[in-house]
């Protein structure tokens, strides 16, 4: 008695401390609806440690034996389902203690059915027990299994140009555009990082039609770069150089479903600047509200360039010419059960710039693995845990001869 008693009474802390904490705090309907069901397994396997008394000493309750079954049935199927949660996690405590809950679980099963237990109606009861083990079977598997690879929503990032504007001495010309984040998903995403980049391009025009072996080299461009230029008869077309670079919304913050973030940015050139036309990108790293809480604020880290607190990857970048500048913030996860079992995350941005354009690169990851760049498996389980999306739009490219010619 006393060893099951032992058993029951620790699942009953454990799954009200969780499930408490999951019904208050979860990010999703689901988790809250786990919480609420670790709450009713608490009860269950609080009831059955009082009835496990009753059973073994006074028998006052003709039923108690049957209570104390269905306490113990109970917690041996939410401690089963709980090793499964941990095994992923990273604490080896938590997970040797829901292997100890699940056999002293099982023992305690076994144990109170030995004592002929009285059971009135036992298809019933069995049918019961079959459904309620189905539905937190159910619970689990959207919760963990369904709900990270369900459809993903994408906002939009949205990019107009208006019409370029001289200076009164017609040297100087600029460009307004603007940069729109439309989120019609039906979840809020944390915006981690922005980047706006306009490129400098040389387009010279062949005074003949150029040779297919030419065509060729350009497609063969195509498979070690990242700009794509189109197969022309008579465009030559030049590596883009940055023109300008900016974040157009500030780190940290939000946007919740079905609202829309607009910004207007300026880009002004000399009017006899070198380029035959001007390319403009903006990207957005954002990550889903529903799949991790960051705690704020994204706090400035370090300069690529200083070298302190840089990892290794982002030294030998700055050595090929692309600096960052590093943010970081603590993010927590999702759920009680992780966010216990799991060691702390934090989200590190790294927001980069050369003379070949700009970037945003966000990483979730232990503290001090930083450095270490997730191979592919790991990047796509981090996608599917922490919602993280990168957007992009671009490249909106618009020639500079009419501009040229008003002078």
């Amino acid at each position: 008695m006393a060893a099951i008693l032992l058993v029951l009474l620790t699942t009953t802390l454990v799954m009200g401390w969780f499930g408490l904490e999951d019904f208050v705090h979860a990010l999703t309907f689901p988790g809250r609806i786990t919480g609420a069901v670790l709450i009713a397994v608490a009860f269950t396997a609080f009831l059955g440690a009082a009835a496990v008394v009753d059973h073994w000493l006074w028998r006052s309750f003709p039923y108690s034996g049957m209570v104390a079954l269905i306490g113990a049935f109970a917690a041996l199927l939410t401690n089963a389902l709980l090793v499964v949660e941990t095994a992923r996690g990273d604490s080896r405590a938590y997970l040797a203690l829901f292997v100890a809950l699940t056999a002293g679980s099982a023992w305690a099963v076994f144990a109170v059915w030995r004592t002929a237990v009285r059971i009135p109606a036992p298809k019933r009861v069995a049918a019961a027990l079959v459904v309620s083990s189905a539905i937190a079977i159910a619970n689990f598997g959207y919760q963990n299994l369904y709900q990270p690879y369900q459809r993903e929503t994408r906002p939009l990032i949205g990019l107009s140009l208006g019409n370029p504007v001289l200076s009164r001495d017609r040297t100087e010309f600029s460009v307004p555009v603007d940069i729109t984040l439309e989120n019609h998903g039906d979840v809020g995403f944390y915006v981690l990082g922005t980047e706006f980049h306009a490129m400098g391009e040389r387009v010279p025009l062949s005074r003949k039609d150029r040779l297919r072996t030419q065509w060729r080299t350009d497609a063969e461009k195509w498979s070690t770069s990242q700009e794509v230029n189109p197969l022309s008869r008579r465009e030559i077309h030049q590596p883009g150089e940055l023109v300008e670079a900016r974040p157009w919304m500030p780190y940290g913050q939000w946007i919740e479903s079905s609202d829309t973030f607009a910004t207007r940015v300026v880009v002004q050139l000399p009017i006899d600047t070198p380029y035959d036309q001007l390319a403009f990108y903006a990207t957005a790293s954002l990550a889903r509200k529903d799949r991790l809480g960051l705690e704020p604020p994204l706090e400035f880290k370090a300069y690529s360039w200083s070298g302190k607190n840089v990892p290794g990857w982002v030294k030998e970048q700055q050595k090929q010419g692309l600096d960052s500048i590093i943010y970081r913030a603590r993010v927590h996860e999702n759920n009680a059960i992780d966010e216990r079992t799991r060691d702390p995350r934090y989200v590190t941005v790294y927001w980069r710039f050369g003379t070949h354009g700009a970037s945003v690169a966000t990483i979730v990851a232990r503290n001090g693995d930083e450095g270490r760049i997730p191979t592919a498996a790991e990047g796509r389980e981090l996608v599917s845990r922490y919602g993280l999306v990168d957007i992009l739009r671009g490249p909106i490219e618009r020639s500079l001869w009419d501009i040229k010619s008003r002078v």
